[in-house]
Parts: C-alpha cells; structure tokens; sequence
C-alpha cells in the first residue's frame, strides 16, 4: 500500500522567517506518526499544509493519494482535523454541532442526524447530547471536537495537540479513542507536546526543530540515540561518589552524570542487564555500600533535550511561527 501521507521538501517562509526548510515525511496507511518539536518547530505549519489551510512555498505532498494544492478540494472529504482548541459552536447542543458538520460535508439531514447520534454514543456523549455546548467540561468539548472531524469517516485524521489543557483521565480516555480508530484503519497524524503522549500511541516519530526534521524512528530507535539503557544507583556515603565515577566510567557510553545531593549516579551503558551485574561487582569489589540501583531506559523527554536543546513545552505555550 502507498503512504497515506507523504511530504517531500516541504518549505513556507513568513518573511525573512522560515517556518519550515525542507520538511520529508512518509506516513503508512493505519498508522500514528508523532510529530515533536520545541515551540516554533514548525508542527502546526506542517499540519496547516497537508489539511490544505495553506500552500508551500516550495516541495509537495499527497494525503490519501490526493496533491494538497492541486486536488485540494478533494482531498477535504477525505482528511479530518482537530486543532490545539475544540472548534465548537457552544449555543449549539452537542447533536446540533455534529449534523451541522454533516451538513457541511453533504451527507444529507438524514444521515448527518443518524451520523450524529452514533458518534454522540463512541464519544460517550449520549447523555448531554440535547445539552448546549457552553456547559461541557475541557474533555467533553475535546471529545466532540474529534467526533465532528470523524463525521465524513475521514480515512486521514490530523490531530493537532489534541489533549492540550485535558486533566490526565481526560487525557487517557482520548488516546483510548485515538486506538480505536487506528486499529479500525484510519491513519493519524500527530502534533504533541505531551511526551508520554507519543511514546504511548506513535508508531514513528519525527522530531522537527528550526523546520527541519532532526531525527525520525520508532521510540526506542530515538532512545537508543541518546544512548540506550542507563544505570541509576545511589550510594550510602558522600566519599563513595568519586569512586563510583571512576571505577564504573569504563562501562559508561556518555558522561557519567552524579548527583550529589540525592547521593546519585546516572551511568548511560549499552549492555543492558549484564551491564548493571558487573557494575555492581565492581563496586562491591570496591567497598561501596550501594543503598538501591537499577537499569532503565532513556524517556523521550531525555531524546527531546539531547537532540533539540529545549525541555519539552509546558501546556500554556504555543507555537510562534505557524
């Protein structure tokens, strides 16, 4: 099967400002690709041109087969889309806001209500349905938001920073929903800022920085490029610190990382298990009263630092070139 999504050498500049400089993805059909960056990175711009809201400047791309300048108009039936706000009409009851959606893909009054009420029950949104809008809490209003990007079925559905500001319940309930919709078939592309996010849901992930994607892979290909597994250990004595360093600095892939307070050594190792049993005969050799240790690997938060130089966003932040 082709890719639902591909983008080759994509660019949008704003000015002297370059949004995006040369962006390439490829997305398989029925699958999650995340899409991370710092703010600024370029994501939301991304996403803007393959949902046709605007037009490279340069390169092109395809979704479900379709040119996103040339058969633009096409392509819309095709794609869903949920931005970083829910899109919805608050005087409007939650059904009305659906068959307006309906309406507005053609389906028909008929099957723009019956496509209302099936999406109202998946969403769990039966019950406040017939209620105005202006009284859904943050989640429910997230919820209706993607149920009204999967009125016309979209085989494409473009999520960008889709559980910005939802409590970590509403949080979890959506990525429920996003896996559904993947196992049944349709293809995600995802914008987040939210780094378990991706590490729970993306198949791959691209990390974009300055409009460029800086490194791409699944979530422990982009871990094991910030150095595979680690030792965490702590010590029962101050003194034993150096020793730690110095006796297990040959085992080490990276700088041994110490914290003194919390009396803690970090050590980055690429030997997995039997790397963590020969540290620790070493420091038992040594004399060194170890008070716990363990093997771990890298978060992607770790991967975001190391290859960015940013710390993950926090969610009050937005991006500042789109």
């Amino acid at each position: 099967m082709p890719p639902a999504i591909v983008a080759e050498g994509l660019v949008k500049r704003y000015g002297d400002v370059v949004a995006l400089d040369g962006i390439d993805l490829s997305v398989p059909e029925g699958t999650v690709f995340g899409l991370l960056g710092p703010n600024g990175a370029g994501k939301t711009t991304t996403v803007r041109i393959l949902t046709t809201l605007l037009k490279p400047d340069a390169g092109h791309a395809t979704v479900a087969g379709l040119d996103v300048v040339a058969d633009a108009q096409r392509l819309r039936s095709h794609i869903g889309a949920s931005g970083q706000y829910a899109a919805v009409d608050e005087h409007l009851t939650g059904a009305e806001n659906l068959e307006m959606v309906g309406r507005l893909y053609h389906l028909g009054t008929k099957r723009s209500k019956q496509r209302a009420r099936e999406l109202l029950e998946r969403f769990d949104l039966t019950e406040a349905g017939d209620r105005p809008v202006q009284g859904y809490s943050g989640g429910m209003r997230r919820r209706l938001d993607l149920a009204g990007a999967l009125v016309a079925d979209p085989p494409v559905l473009f999520l960008d920073e889709p559980t910005t500001g939802l409590d970590p319940r509403a949080r979890v309930s959506l990525w429920e929903v996003i896996a559904e919709l993947v196992a049944g078939g349709t293809t995600v592309l995802l914008t987040t800022q939210y780094l378990e996010e991706a590490d729970r849901l993306a198949d791959r992930i691209a990390v974009v920085d300055h409009g460029r994607v800086i490194a791409l892979g699944t979530a422990d290909e982009l871990k094991d490029q910030v150095g595979g597994d680690r030792i965490e250990l702590s010590v029962t004595s101050p003194a034993d610190l150096e020793t730690v360093r110095r006796v297990l600095a040959p085992l080490a892939v990276a700088d041994v990382w110490i914290d003194p307070t919390a009396l803690r050594v970090t050590i980055p190792v690429a030997g997995g298990a039997a790397s963590l049993t020969t540290a620790l005969g070493h420091l038992a050799a040594e004399g060194v009263a170890v008070r716990d240790a363990g093997l771990r690997r890298p978060t992607l938060d770790e991967v975001f630092l190391s290859l960015t130089g940013h710390q993950a966003a926090t969610d009050d932040t937005k991006e500042t070139v789109r």
